[in-house]
C-alpha cells in the first residue's frame, strides 16, 4: 500500500491499558504520519513504555484500536513487526555481546532476507550471494551512521554513544517505515545529542519516527507534534511551541513556568 503524506501511518485510538487495579494507560490517541517526528513525553510512571509496548505487542490493550495503514492491527506479536515495517530500538541497547557490530546489525535486516538474517549468521539455507548483500547493507547502515570502523568488534569494546548508533543501525537496516525510539538521547554528551538531533531530522525522507525522551531540549528541536502524558492520560498535545505554552505541561511535567521550556 502507498501512503501520501496526509494518510495515517500508524493510528492509536482510545487505548486503555490496567494493570491490576492501575490504570496505565487511559484512553490514549495518537496518530503518526508519514515523514513526520512525534515526541511522546511525560514524567516517570506517565505510561510512556507501556504506549510503545502496546504498540509493539508486547502488551494487549483492555479496549481501543491499533490500525497500521488504515487495517487493524490485532494479536500481532513483536517478532512480527520488522514484515509490518516497524522497528524499535530499547532503552537498554539489546545488542548481542557474542556477535560483532555487523553481525548485530544483520539480524535486524531479516524483513529483507528471504531466509531470514540469523540464518546467515548460522550459515544454514542461505546462498552466498544473498549473505553477501545482507552483509553490503548492513556496511552501508554502519557508514551512513559513521561506524563502519567498529564493524569487526564487539559492542562490549565500544563507548556507549558508539554502541548507540550500531542499535540504530539495526533498527534502520530493515528499511522501517516506522521508527520508534526509546530515549535515544539517555547517557550521551550534549555533542551527541546535537548529532542526533540532525540524523533524526535526516531520517524522515525516508520513515516516521515516534520517540520516548525525556531532554526537552532535543523534543523541542526535533519533533513535528509532541504528545504529552500523565499519569496515563493525554493532558497535551501539538507542534512544540505549543505544547511549550501549555500551562497544564509546565505544572505536570516540568515544574516550571512555559516561558523557561526549552524554544524550538
Amino acid at each position: 500500500m502507498t501512503i501520501t503524506s496526509h494518510e495515517k501511518l500508524l493510528d492509536v485510538g482510545g487505548v486503555t491499558v490496567r494493570f491490576g487495579g492501575l490504570v496505565a494507560l487511559s484512553e490514549v490517541s495518537l496518530t503518526i504520519r508519514p515523514r513526520t517526528v512525534v515526541g511522546v513525553i511525560g514524567p516517570n510512571g506517565a505510561g510512556k513504555t507501556t504506549l510503545f509496548n502496546v504498540v509493539c505487542g508486547f502488551i494487549r490493550p483492555e479496549t481501543g484500536e491499533l490500525r497500521w495503514k488504515d487495517e487493524p492491527l490485532r494479536k500481532h506479536r513483536p517478532d512480527q513487526l520488522a514484515g509490518l515495517g516497524i522497528a524499535r530500538t530499547l532503552q537498554g541497547l539489546g545488542l548481542f555481546g557474542g556477535l560483532t557490530v555487523l553481525e548485530n546489525v544483520m539480524t535486524g535486516a531479516g524483513r529483507l532476507a528471504r531466509t531470514g538474517a540469523l540464518a546467515s549468521l548460522l550459515g544454514t539455507g542461505r546462498s552466498a550471494r544473498d549473505e553477501r548483500d545482507l552483509r553490503d547493507r548492513s556496511m552501508a547502515v554502519l557508514t551512513e551512521l559513521d561506524v563502519a570502523h567498529v564493524a569487526h568488534l564487539h559492542p562490549g569494546a565500544l563507548p556507549y554513544g558508539v554502541r548507540k548508533r550500531v542499535a540504530l543501525a539495526r533498527a534502520l537496516v530493515s528499511e522501517p517505515e516506522l521508527l520508534m525510539l526509546d530515549e535515544p538521547a539517555s547517557g550521551l554528551s550534549s555533542g551527541e545529542m546535537d548529532e542526533l538531533a540532525d540524523r533524526i531530522q535526516g531520517l524522515t525522507e525516508k520513515t516516521a519516527v515516534v520517540l520516548v525522551e525525556h531532554h526537552m531540549d532535543l523534543v523541542m528541536r526535533v519533533c513535528d507534534e509532541v504528545v504529552v502524558l500523565d499519569f496515563g492520560e493525554v493532558i497535551a498535545s501539538g507542534t512544540p511551541d505549543e505544547v511549550r505554552a501549555d500551562p497544564a505541561v509546565a505544572d505536570a511535567y516540568l515544574g516550571t513556568a512555559p516561558e523557561e521550556l526549552p524554544s524550538a
